[in-house]
């Protein structure tokens, strides 16, 4: 028991969090009566916050190092207005349109993260430079209009879903299976993590608490898989999601660059003198934040089916707000994938939820800035305690 005590204590930020997450789905499950839940509002809640997860694990990155970005809005807006300009109005490919855009956000990054690192702007200061400049020059491309429809290839990106193979015609089973095979990955690298702990000496959780984390995770991701099979499916953006957050989890975990990202945050002058190139890495956060707004702003762009020059608009608060509620420090130094995604859940089931009880926008402005706060302060708490 003392051993799960500490376990907990240890990570109580993310437990709480994803205690937290449960806790606001079924509330709003119970008051919604079960709406939330519904297989076609789950894939709405799916496709909704997609951009938040994306532009959060980008986020979690620059926080951890110690700056911030607050242009990740206007970037994705710019992004999707070249999109609109290149696949509308000059016939480009999309693919082409897609790579190109991808390129322009890691340019935008790199730019902004020059002046940060090497020049020694602070990063609030030249990414809120970098906000207002790319909102305007969104208007200067659009000239006020909005450029669509899109080509149903590159809506798929947003709104297309993974096809049935098996061709049930009702259930689609192609998704219970991909679900299956995520759960038996999973629980197999639980388990030889489990294995390597106990092979160097390291201490491990109970066996009763290992079992029930399985279990629990394991059923979560069949019951979604089942919930979304009873609908159309997987969505596409969804197994992009999954690509990415396996990709930064294991970066951030398990390379050389992603613990150098946590040193330059806990301790910049430290980090250096242990030989970390502090510039170079910041550059890097930045040009890597760049790539993911752009992705983010290709994927809002194609399920409004038009390049729209408020798009992105508060885009930044939410991903900075998910990634604080998600257990990122304010400091930096400290937060995980895990608690980021879960950050942009939460954030996105109180938008949805709130949208269907029909709660003003003035209201739930209200509400995510106030639960952002105790975030923070919970943050802060802690830190002053220990």
């Amino acid at each position: 028991m003392e051993n799960l005590k500490r376990i907990f204590s240890d990570n109580i930020r993310q437990y709480s969090m994803l205690i937290a997450l449960v806790v606001i789905m079924v509330f709003f499950q119970i008051v919604t009566d079960g709406a939330l839940m519904k297989p076609l509002n789950l894939t709405n809640l799916v496709l909704q916050n997609s951009y938040v997860v994306i532009l959060a694990l980008g986020m979690l990155l620059v926080i951890v190092a110690g700056n911030i970005d607050l242009s990740v809005g206007s970037v994705a807006a710019f992004s999707g207005a070249i999109a609109a300009v290149l696949i509308v109005n000059y016939k480009l490919n999309s693919a082409v349109a897609v790579l190109v855009c991808l390129a322009v956000g890691a340019l935008i990054g790199s730019l902004q993260g020059y002046f940060i690192a090497y020049i020694k702007i602070p990063s609030f200061i030249a990414t809120l430079a970098g906000m207002l400049i790319f909102r305007g020059l969104t208007l200067v491309l659009l000239r006020g209009q909005s450029i669509g429809p899109f080509p149903g290839e590159f809506q798929a990106l947003s709104s297309g879903f993974i096809p049935d193979i098996f061709g049930s015609g009702g259930l689609r089973i192609t998704t219970l299976v991909i679900g299956a095979i995520i759960s038996i990955i999973l629980i197999y690298l639980d388990v030889r993590s489990r294995q390597n702990q106990r092979k160097y000496g390291f201490e491990v959780t109970p066996l009763y608490f290992f079992l029930i984390k399985n279990l629990v995770i394991a059923g979560a991701i069949m019951g979604l898989s089942y919930l979304l099979a009873s609908y159309n499916g997987l969505p596409n953006v969804l197994i992009v999601l999954g690509v990415l957050i396996a990709l930064y989890g294991f970066v951030t975990t398990r390379t050389v660059i992603g613990r150098r990202v946590y040193a330059l945050g806990g301790n910049q002058k430290a980090a250096k003198l242990s030989g970390v190139n502090t510039e170079r890495l910041t550059l890097y956060t930045f040009i890597n934040m760049g790539i993911l707004a752009a992705m983010a702003g290709l994927i809002i762009t194609a399920r409004l089916n038009s390049a729209t020059a408020k798009a992105g608009t508060g885009f930044e608060l939410d991903a900075i707000a998910a990634t604080f509620i998600g257990g990122a420090s304010a400091t930096g130094g400290i937060g995980t994938v895990f608690g980021a995604v879960i950050g942009a859940f939460i954030m996105g089931t109180m938008n949805n939820g709130m949208s269907i009880l029909g709660v003003g926008i003035d209201w739930q402005q209200a509400i995510k800035g106030s639960v952002l706060l105790i975030a923070v302060f919970f943050d802060v708490y802690n830190k002053n305690k220990s």
